[in-house]
C-alpha cells in the first residue's frame, strides 16, 4: 500500500503585510477532500505538522464567508470530524523520515505562508522526496511550502539559487484570486514568489480546477481543484508502481 504523507499548517493567523494578525489556518475543504479520495484509492495517509502541533481550520473555509454552502460546509465538517483523532496528534515534521513515504501532499489555506513557507524540516524532506523522485503534491497556497526548499521564504528576496523547484512547471492560487480576497494586505503573492524563485507558474480562470503535473511534481491552483489534486496524485503513484 501507498504512503503519502499530508503535512498540514500549525498557522492559526497569518502575519500581515502592516504587521497585524488575520485569523487563518488550513483550508477546510482541501483537507477534506483530499484526504477522502486518497483514503479511498487505498492510500495510507498520515498527517503531520510543525512541531506535532494541532492543526487549526481556517472558519470562513466553513461558512459563506469563503464562498461555502451550508451543504458543503456540512459535509466537510463532517469528515474532519471523522479524522479528529488524527487531526489532533499529527506527527511531528522534525520526526519525519523521507524513506517511511512514497510522498508528500500539502494541502493550503493562507497557514503555509505563515509557517511551512520557511520550515527547515519541511525543505529538507521535499528536497529528498524530489531527489528520489516521489510524488511532491501541493494545493492552493500549499506551494508556499514549497519555498522551504531553499530557505527561501517569502519574504526574502533572494534570486531563487539553489530553489529545488526553479524550472519547474507548476500552478497555485493566483495572484488574481488573492486580490479577490485579502488582496495586498497578504505579505507576499506566492504566484509571485515561486516565479520569483524560477519556476514555471501555469494558472488558469480564478476559482476554476487547475492541476499540473511535471513529473513527480503535481500542484492544483484552488480549493475547487482539491479532488482532481489527489486524483492525479493516485495515477501517478500507480505509474509508478507498473514503471
Amino acid at each position: 500500500m501507498a504512503k503519502i504523507l499530508m503535512v498540514v499548517s500549525a498557522a492559526d493567523r497569518l502575519t500581515l503585510a502592516d504587521g497585524t494578525a488575520h485569523p487563518t489556518g488550513f483550508w477546510a475543504e482541501e483537507v477534506a477532500v483530499s484526504h477522502r479520495v486518497l483514503r479511498d484509492a487505498g492510500l495510507d495517509v498520515d498527517i503531520a505538522s510543525p512541531g506535532g502541533a494541532r492543526p487549526t481550520v481556517d472558519p470562513i473555509s466553513l461558512d459563506e464567508r469563503g464562498g461555502v454552502d451550508e451543504g458543503a460546509a456540512a459535509e466537510f465538517r463532517s469528515y474532519l470530524d471523522s479524522i479528529t483523532d488524527e487531526l489532533a496528534k499529527p506527527l511531528a515534521l522534525a520526526d519525519v523520515k523521507e524513506a517511511d513515504y512514497d510522498g508528500v501532499y500539502i494541502p493550503g489555506g493562507h497557514g503555509p505562508m505563515e509557517d511551512l513557507a520557511h520550515d527547515a524540516d519541511l525543505g529538507r524532506l521535499l528536497t529528498a522526496s524530489d531527489r528520489n523522485g516521489k510524488i511532491v503534491a501541493a494545493l492552493c497556497h500549499g506551494p508556499a511550502g514549497l519555498l522551504s526548499a531553499s530557505g527561501a521564504s517569502g519574504e526574502s528576496r533572494d534570486t531563487g539559487a539553489g530553489f529545488a523547484f526553479a524550472g519547474r512547471r507548476l500552478t497555485v492560487f493566483s495572484d488574481e484570486e488573492e486580490r479577490q480576497g485579502l488582496g495586498n494586505s497578504v505579505p507576499y503573492f506566492v504566484e509571485s514568489r515561486l516565479r520569483d524563485l524560477g519556476a514555471i507558474v501555469e494558472t488558469g480562470p480564478a476559482w476554476a480546477s487547475k492541476v499540473v503535473t511535471d513529473g513527480n511534481l503535481i500542484t492544483g491552483q484552488n480549493p475547487q481543484s482539491s479532488a482532481e489534486t489527489a486524483r492525479q496524485v493516485i495515477t501517478a503513484l500507480k505509474e509508478h508502481a507498473v514503471a
